[in-house]
């Protein structure tokens, strides 16, 4: 296992950005025709991991209340997409993705929303921790849009700011080589938050557990050294405005913490969360003053971050087994919480803890909320629509995406790509292939 790609000075510098980025015509015709028009971001879009809020919240209305029985209106489907487990993110009409072929290519993709037809395709690194056991290895991450660029991070520690327009390489930073980064077992994971004039990621490790850069320039603002270091989770980092202000919250391998946004200060921790082998997968829900975490081997959990920022420790609210907690992540819809909790989706209070109902379904699976809806898409490939009540499960369609993956790199391997929802549009992906649905409610009868 190798530390990553080298610093980037001289004849390295070189030859990685000759292997990076080699632009086709089609490449060159999009990027002036986007320095004619450049980039605005609509309040449809979904261009980063989780949406516009990292909630899972979506903005869009109108959409399909009931969903026709084989579902809904298939757009298009690409099966070229090559091989990880990274959700899209869609921004002014373009599906941005990152994508592996083997062990030695991690790539990031640009595709016309459109059709799903290939843009441009960026080498950023390889595949991390190739041998890791069990074995999964594969790029993660979802790219995040801001503007004209977009950052990515690869699961060897290769973090990246492209140009939207074509691809081209602005900087690259490894947070092995340049931070001292520690990956949990299964490499990294995170996509990076855009947050004002920054980009904070979690290295792990002693020397820069959570860091900030300058989103510009990829210089160091600021890094936090967690108390006894922490190794990379594979939740994704949040902003909260609780307890002594606003910070970050990062789901780490060694425990879940608190960090000053504007200096990197680290506030709290709370590790009762913690799963075997530091598997950290559920990135962290936060609101009403809390924070609530989870895994498989432990429950799910919600804290109360001190009002005392040197205070260390937060306040355990509630903790519980039969709370969503696996891969697919939770959503926040007025009160309560959704998500998938081993073979159910559960309704919970979010200030209580408190299970309103649990009902076999595409479970465990991963979730997204628009519009009074949950969409929620199955390890096992299929893909619901249920309410969001507290009432009682309602189920409101349930289809099979056709020609699902033909071959998998691992025999263990589920469809574990989180859905999308943008511009009137349902996005699935499940290995190499790529859904595209029309789930406006003009699309009924079509």
């Amino acid at each position: 296992m190798t530390a990553g790609l080298p610093s980037s000075t001289g004849a390295n510098r070189e030859n990685r950005e000759r292997n990076f980025f080699v632009p086709t015509k089609r490449q060159l015709l999009a990027a002036s025709a986007l320095l004619l028009a450049p980039i605005v971001a609509r309040a449809d879009d979904w261009p980063q991991w989780r949406g516009p809020n990292r909630d899972g919240h979506s903005k869009e209305t109108g959409l399909l209340k009931e969903w026709p029985k084989d579902g809904p209106r298939l757009i298009w489907q690409v099966k070229d997409l090559g091989g990880g487990y990274s959700a899209p993110s869609v921004a002014a009409d373009r599906v941005y993705l990152m994508t592996n072929k083997g062990l030695e290519d991690e790539f990031v993709t640009a595709r016309d929303a459109k059709d799903g037809s290939r843009l441009w395709s960026t080498r950023i690194g390889k595949v991390g921790n190739p041998d890791q056991q069990p074995k999964y290895p594969a790029t993660r991450s979802t790219p995040t849009v801001d503007g004209a660029v977009l950052y990515a991070l690869g699961s060897d520690g290769d973090l990246a700011c492209l140009e939207a327009a074509a691809g081209k390489m602005r900087w690259l930073k490894s947070l092995r080589a340049d931070l001292g980064g520690q990956p949990g077992t299964w490499a990294y994971s995170e996509s990076p938050l855009v947050d004002g004039d920054m980009v904070v990621c979690t290295p792990g490790g002693a020397e820069a557990t959570v860091v900030a850069l300058n989103k510009k320039t990829s210089k160091v603002v600021w890094r936090c050294s967690v108390p006894g270091g922490a190794r990379a989770g594979y939740a994704s980092i949040v902003v909260a405005d609780a307890g002594s202000g606003r910070q970050y919250v990062a789901y780490t391998g060694d425990g879940l913490f608190g960090v000053d946004a504007k200096t990197g200060k680290f506030l709290w921790r709370y590790d009762k969360t913690t799963g075997r082998q530091g598997m950290r997968i559920l990135t962290p829900v936060v609101g009403e003053g809390l924070v609530y975490s989870g895994n498989e081997p432990l429950g799910a959990a919600a804290v109360r971050p001190p009002a005392d920022a040197g205070a260390g420790k937060a306040e355990e609210v509630y903790r519980s087994m039969k709370l969503p907690r696996m891969i697919g992540g939770a959503v926040l819809v007025g009160e309560y919480l959704y998500g998938t909790s081993g073979q159910a989706l559960v309704c919970a209070g979010f200030k209580t803890g408190q299970v309103e109902w649990s009902e076999r379904s595409v479970a465990p699976g991963a979730v997204c909320y628009a519009e009074g809806r949950l969409y929620l898409h199955g390890e096992s490939g299929d893909v619901a629509q249920v309410e969001a009540t507290p009432e009682a499960y309602r189920e409101h369609g349930r289809f099979m995406p056709p020609n699902q993956p033909q071959k998998r790199a691992n025999p263990g391997e589920k469809a574990w790509a989180y859905p999308v929802i943008a511009d009137g549009r349902l996005y699935i992906r499940d290995a190499d292939c790529l859904w595209c649905y029309d789930i406006k409610a003009a699309a009924a009868g079509k």
